[in-house]
């Protein structure tokens, strides 16, 4: 039986560029290895409730709602992968991780890929998937109409409530605690999650830029991406694994929420890598 692990994730506030940061951070296990969870969108840290305990037996987690996004606060600045990568490489240095291991499942994705690129040898590894990342761009679903919405004005007469409830029905599986759902819809009520979407509609002008990095960002990287992903297909996953040099791609039996709906798997999968397969994959034999 899965028991809820919501109450081992303690919530507090940083200020950090003089923006108010959520975070929740783990005792540290004494291994040496640290890591940067960055949460995925429309949800919040809670969004690691179900790995939590897990991961935490294997690292110091340090997990955190990026700005704009779950209870963080928003600098419109910030909402595009490349500078939202240069904030992750930001709290690493705030929360004193020295060379962590980043998880960005779902927007983190793009984010973490442009923090590896732009600060080489500054992350140990990543491990990223769920997240678009193709290009063309392949993205199905509501997301594909958030991209290409010619404004943002219709989705403004709908409350953020109601997107993340529409959001959540794509869980197939996993069922968060009250707690994480309560925290996901407070997370967007309002405007929140409107103004959210710009980081999304930002994908067509930094996404090509992206790709041209990706040959060479040496740092190891783990994709996790769901077979039966109806809002960002796995091709975006295949797309990444093609083209970055040192990487490792699982696809999980999942839609989109693979954290979530496969946790045990993907926990297994992320313990392992962070104990050693990630090093084999960053200088594979011969290399």
């Amino acid at each position: 039986m899965t028991v809820s692990l919501h109450t081992s994730i303690q919530p507090r506030f940083r200020t950090i560029d003089g923006l108010s940061i959520r975070y929740a951070e783990s005792e540290d296990p004494g291994r040496g290895v640290h890591a940067l969870l960055l949460s995925p969108w429309p949800e919040s840290l809670y969004a690691f409730e179900s790995t939590w305990s897990r991961l935490a037996e294997h690292a110091h987690l340090v997990a955190v709602d990026l700005p704009g996004f779950g209870h963080s606060e928003r600098r419109d600045a910030l909402l595009s992968p490349r500078t939202m990568g240069e904030f992750v490489v930001r709290l690493a240095d705030e929360f004193g991780l020295e060379q962590p291991h980043v998880v960005g499942p779902d927007i983190g994705t793009s984010a973490a890929l442009f923090a590896a690129a732009l600060h080489p040898g500054r992350l140990r590894s990543l491990v990223v998937g769920s997240g678009g990342a193709a290009v063309p761009l392949q993205l199905g679903g509501v997301l594909k109409e958030f991209v290409e919405s010619p404004d943002l004005d219709p989705y403004r007469r709908i409350d953020g409530r109601q997107m993340v409830t529409a959001a959540m029905r794509k869980i197939e599986r996993y069922t968060p605690s009250d707690t994480a759902h309560e925290d996901y819809l407070s997370a967007y009520e309002g405007d929140r999650f409107v103004e959210s979407m710009r980081y999304v509609r930002s994908f067509p002008a930094d996404l090509p830029v992206l790709s041209e990095l990706l040959p060479s960002i040496q740092t190891p990287v783990l994709i996790i991406a769901g077979r039966r992903d109806p809002i960002v297909p796995p091709v975006n996953a295949e797309f990444l694994h093609e083209r970055l040099p040192a990487s490792k791609l699982a696809v999980l039996d999942t839609g989109h929420y693979t954290w979530e709906d496969a946790a045990d798997e993907y926990a297994a999968i992320i313990t392992g890598w962070w104990n050693g397969s990630y090093a084999v994959v960053g200088h594979p034999a011969g290399g």
